[in-house]
């Protein structure tokens, strides 16, 4: 799962490709970052007679965060049914595309994530349905290719085992993932932001399917809908209603996670950032970000406001 050599550099440079695996498995940039800052802790907590021992130091990194973010998979079951209405993944930035002059910060974790087909968030909602074995399994071995035999250590099971919880997982993936490009999803998303700029329900509902659905996450420190919206007309009425309550409300299409999805900006501030799924160029769900502890991503480098207008 990583390089031989115990170097300080050769430790350090771990650290990107432990939180890609981390903010896959737990679907929580600020919760992957703790995991790799604790399996670094365990490592420099270690006599340095013992690492001098350890072969592969990356790979021992990997297995340890990979337990700690099993772990937390764990006890996120329990925390997240006390969780005010839905739980969504936090939304990550494309921060190549904002322009804001200050070029990439390599110790901001968001700026180490590769974005690339298993970060969308329909892909992280999926994960989210898995069992923490079964995440843990498929995303080691299918996403970042790491044998069996380490993923038992990991999961304390046989490989048999992994290779079977890889497979029940794998089944999800295969029976929920819609594929689209990310052109013709730019195109859907460009429709609803007019659609719903210009508060047209008529346009919005011919742009959504009518068996949508729309999923908020505000976490109880912001008003919104704690329960789906189903239906493409309902959903449609509550994005005008959203829109008259919200006057000065700057919706920009920006890149969610590696795919076209909308922020929206009030008074320079970035208060949703949303993801769509394209199915034959109609939306068929919207997951809504309005969790402030979810968008500090996004929140600039205390010059301005991250995201601006392009």
């Amino acid at each position: 799962m990583g390089t031989a050599g115990t170097s300080t550099d050769g430790i350090a440079g771990e650290r990107r490709q432990l939180l890609n695996v981390a903010y896959r498995l737990l679907g929580s940039l600020a919760e992957a970052e703790d995991a790799v800052q604790e399996a670094y802790v365990r490592w420099y907590g270690l006599p340095r007679s013992r690492r001098d021992e350890i072969v592969a130091p990356g790979a021992w990194l990997s297995t340890v965060t990979g337990r700690i973010c099993l772990d937390v998979l764990g006890s996120a079951r329990a925390r997240r049914e006390r969780y005010v209405g839905a739980w969504l993944p936090e939304p990550l930035p494309d921060r190549c595309e904002w322009g804001t002059g200050r070029g990439i910060d390599h110790s901001d974790p968001a700026d180490q994530m590769v974005l690339d087909e298993s970060v969308t968030m329909a892909f992280l909602v999926v994960l989210e349905s898995m069992t923490p074995a079964e995440r843990v399994a498929f995303v080691l071995h299918d996403v970042f290719r790491y044998p069996f035999a380490e993923i038992a250590d990991v999961l304390g099971r046989t490989s048999a085992a992994c290779k079977q919880l890889a497979a029940s997982a794998r089944r999800r993936v295969r029976d929920t993932q819609a594929p689209v490009t990310a052109a013709g999803q730019a195109e859907a998303v460009r429709h609803v932001k007019e659609a719903w700029e210009s508060k047209n329900i008529a346009a919005l509902v011919d742009i959504l399917d009518p068996a949508a659905v729309m999923t908020a996450d505000g976490g109880g420190l912001v008003g919104t809908a704690l329960r789906p919206v189903e239906g493409g007309a309902l959903i449609a009425q509550y994005m005008v209603a959203i829109a008259d309550k919200a006057p000065g409300l700057e919706l920009l299409e920006r890149s969610v996670n590696g795919m076209p999805g909308l922020v929206a900006l009030r008074a320079g501030a970035v208060m949703t950032v949303a993801s769509f799924e394209v199915v034959d160029g109609r939306v068929t769900r919207i997951w809504v970000v309005r969790n402030p502890e979810k968008l500090r991503p996004w929140a600039g480098d205390g010059d301005g406001p991250a995201v601006r207008p392009a």
